[in-house]
């Protein structure tokens, strides 16, 4: 892991860090993503599942992990990932609150996933429930309701996995 996969490692206390994380765009076999509104952000900000990297795990590892832990299934194919991390800075009043303070953003690997459950599958009252609702969306409309502090993020994984969500539609 090279290149910003290292960015936010071996940083002294109280120095600026990313968190290191997953995102994860999640298809299911219409080529639709899996969205869903959290259950501490007010008003209608949708997002995919994204999640730490627990110490020891690969971020593949991650990326499963964090889709058992915050829809209830891991009924899925990893298909495609960004060569790169994807970035971004909380705002200043999140930054405070968010992970202790202990990060200004997040470092982020991005997984597309295929779908190979049923919609029953999926249940977000999990142990620790994050999502209050969920839904498949177009990937191409994900960016437009996310929080504005992540929209670059998604408008970037919405171009690398357009491809993607098109070959799923297709069969």
């Amino acid at each position: 892991m090279g290149g910003s996969a290292e960015r936010g490692q071996g940083q002294g206390a109280g120095q600026s860090v990313y968190r290191r994380g997953v995102g994860l765009a999640l298809f299911n076999r219409q080529g639709l993503v899996f969205a869903a509104q959290r259950i501490d952000t007010p008003g209608e900000a949708w997002q995919m599942p994204q999640g730490g990297i627990d110490a020891g795990e690969s971020p593949r590892q991650a990326a499963m992990r964090e889709l058992k832990e915050e829809i209830g299934t891991d009924r899925a194919e990893i298909v495609a990932e960004l060569p790169e991390w994807l970035s971004y800075d909380l705002p200043v009043d999140v930054a405070g609150r968010a992970w202790r303070g202990r990060f200004k953003g997040q470092t982020q690997k991005w997984f597309a996933l295929a779908f190979i459950g049923n919609d029953a599958d999926i249940d977000i009252a999990t142990e620790h429930p994050e999502f209050k609702s969920w839904r498949w969306m177009p990937l191409d409309q994900v960016a437009a309701a996310i929080v504005a502090f992540k929209r670059p993020i998604y408008e970037r994984v919405a171009r690398e996995f357009a491809a993607v969500a098109l070959k799923i539609a297709a069969g």
